[in-house]
């Protein structure tokens, strides 16, 4: 575990053994390193901590024991984001989940039960049946078909742990399974922080298609497609979208676009397909608007919604940070603790545990 740990850890900040060794205080060689990353050797105290600083991650990270492995990694990169870009984020997405799962079994919190397992499916007919599955979740979830507020907390309060890092630029976010040591494994979302309103929603509603369609069935259906499809109609669904927009096909002024996808929370781009995919766009309108006026739609959202702003104030994961006040609140923890798992100074944790002082 150890190993694995050090290994990540270097990788991360691209060094090799012997370009390690030469940052380390006190000294080690290149040869020690190369036996702690493969657990023939455990370092004192003293070079455990001179790792840390070197390697600039915290000694939870490197010691810690919650989380065993990230197995089935799905990644939602760039074509070029590096080894050291994916060593980067999975040390990232490691030392968070560290303290997450710490604070819960801090609290004996039990695993929830599977709320996908009733609605797993492998066989699809055509993208009709796509938008009728995003439909029927709806249903089965009582969510009606009203905007989702936040993704983020649908999600979290289905049993998903959605955690938001700063991930390297090329990486918008990833998903995996989490072994942990002789504990059940556990499931995780990733996005960035850096990552659009827009986008994020999008890469939430994709991770829960994944969820609910394990495969397709349909040679005629890519799996991928299908889940922006899936993605698509879960946050626009065709009823409330028709209600909106109108139910004939015509046009649509860039303006009335801007205004739908602010309505939906998606991005301009998935406005225009999912115009289409309801047939208020022809398939030539939507064709000619990617080669025309929205040909940078895809790379540049055009109105973006601010982080503050609409859902960009909902799209922010909670569950962790309650978790740790709820703990400091039963004691179970201690102020230095909490602001260890938040990542925050000491005296921030304590003047919101005071609240303001009177002037």
């Amino acid at each position: 575990m150890f190993g694995q740990r050090l290994r990540l850890a270097r990788k991360r900040a691209g060094l090799s053994m012997q370009a390690l060794s030469q940052r380390m205080s006190p000294p080690v060689t290149a040869q020690a390193i190369s036996k702690y990353e493969a657990d023939r050797m455990m370092p004192s105290s003293a070079v455990l901590v001179g790792l840390g600083k070197a390697l600039g991650v915290s000694l939870d990270f490197l010691m810690g024991g919650q989380v065993e492995a990230l197995e089935s990694v799905e990644w939602r990169k760039n074509s070029t984001a590096s080894a050291q870009d994916r060593a980067m984020a999975e040390a990232m997405v490691i030392e968070k989940l560290e303290a997450y799962l710490a604070v819960e079994d801090i609290l004996e919190l039990q695993p929830p039960p599977d709320p996908f397992e009733a609605l797993r499916i492998d066989q699809l007919a055509d993208e009709v049946e796509i938008d009728a599955q995003a439909r029927n979740l709806r249903k089965v979830w009582k969510l009606g078909i009203d905007p989702i507020p936040s993704m983020t907390a649908l999600l979290e309060d289905k049993g998903l742990k959605v955690i938001e890092v700063p991930l390297p630029e090329r990486i918008n976010g990833l998903a995996c399974h989490v072994e942990r040591n002789e504990r059940p494994p556990t499931e995780v979302i990733v996005v960035s922080r850096d990552t659009n309103v827009e986008r994020k929603r999008f890469n939430l509603a994709h991770e829960l298609a994944h969820r609910i369609i394990c495969d397709t069935g349909n040679p005629s259906l890519k799996k991928e497609p299908a889940m922006n499809r899936f993605a698509g109609a879960f946050l626009v669904p065709t009823e409330h979208l028709l209600e909106e927009a109108g139910s004939h096909p015509r046009s649509v002024p860039w303006i009335e676009v801007m205004r739908l996808k602010r309505t939906y929370g998606v991005s301009a781009a998935a406005m225009l397909v999912r115009l289409g995919q309801v047939g208020i766009l022809s398939k030539t309108s939507v064709e000619y608007a990617f080669k025309t006026y929205a040909r940078d739609w895809r790379r540049t959202e055009p109105e973006p919604i601010g982080p503050g702003e609409g859902f960009g104030a909902f799209e922010i994961p909670q569950r962790f940070e309650r978790l740790v006040w709820r703990a400091l609140g039963e004691q179970v923890i201690s102020p230095v603790r909490a602001a260890q798992m938040l990542g925050r100074p000491l005296n921030r944790v304590e003047e919101d545990i005071r609240g303001p002082r009177e002037p």
